[in-house]
């Protein structure tokens, strides 16, 4: 995808995802996400803070935190939540524009950051059974770029030896003589991001292992 592409389908997502978290309650911002101990509200904030940590910013915390993510991406959160969710939403959504914080991302790669708001996208809308479908052309190049490489999350290696193929988009990815995963885009991208909470929405002779190498 085109550069100009890329951030056009960034923008169209946050703001996609924004609109999505207008009306939830205290209770639903506290639910579990599919983030580990993340709630709905720490993801949200997540998103934030790597909109507009930089590269330098990115760099500094994480020595900070003695190379450890988890410790660099709690404080990045506290960064960036405020204590009520509405105002954290507040501050995400107004993120890119004049009454908002400039966007700095932690690296030039915009396909990586595109999957992470895709990916988190549906970390928070699954358990909120908030039915949203990525535009067409994000998970495309979501999927491709998770096929290519293992960047932030094992996405490559995650499917190596299965044939990954979609049934509602153009897209496949390794040999069609190996084991078969099949179904929705979506699906495949989030379990190539290690999501297990989207195996029961594919099939095939490779779903097995699959299943197998996200339980480890």
């Amino acid at each position: 995808m085109e550069t100009s592409d890329t951030r056009g389908l960034i923008a169209a997502e946050h703001a996609v995802l924004v609109a999505d978290l207008q009306d939830l309650t205290d209770r639903q911002w506290e639910r579990a996400s599919l983030c580990g101990e993340w709630t709905v509200h720490d993801v949200t904030a997540h998103l934030g803070s790597a909109m507009t940590i930089g590269k330098l910013g990115w760099i500094s915390s994480i020595l900070r935190a003695g190379l450890r993510p988890s410790v660099h991406n709690r404080r990045q959160i506290e960064r960036f939540a405020r204590p009520e969710p509405a105002q954290t939403l507040a501050r995400f959504a107004a993120l890119g524009t004049e009454h908002g914080e400039p966007v700095r991302l932690p690296s030039n790669d915009l396909a990586a950051w595109l999957g992470e708001l895709v990916v988190h996208g549906q970390d928070i809308r699954h358990p909120l059974g908030i039915e949203r479908v990525p535009a067409p052309e994000a998970l495309i190049g979501v999927a491709r770029f998770f096929a290519s490489r293992d960047f932030a999350v094992n996405s490559k290696t995650q499917v190596e030896g299965l044939h990954l193929r979609a049934t509602d988009a153009d897209f496949s990815t390794n040999a069609p003589a190996l084991p078969v995963v099949e179904g929705p885009l979506l699906a495949l991208v989030m379990v190539m991001a290690g999501r297990p909470a989207y195996l029961d929405r594919l099939s095939g002779a490779g779903l097995p292992e699959l299943r197998r190498r996200l339980a480890g």
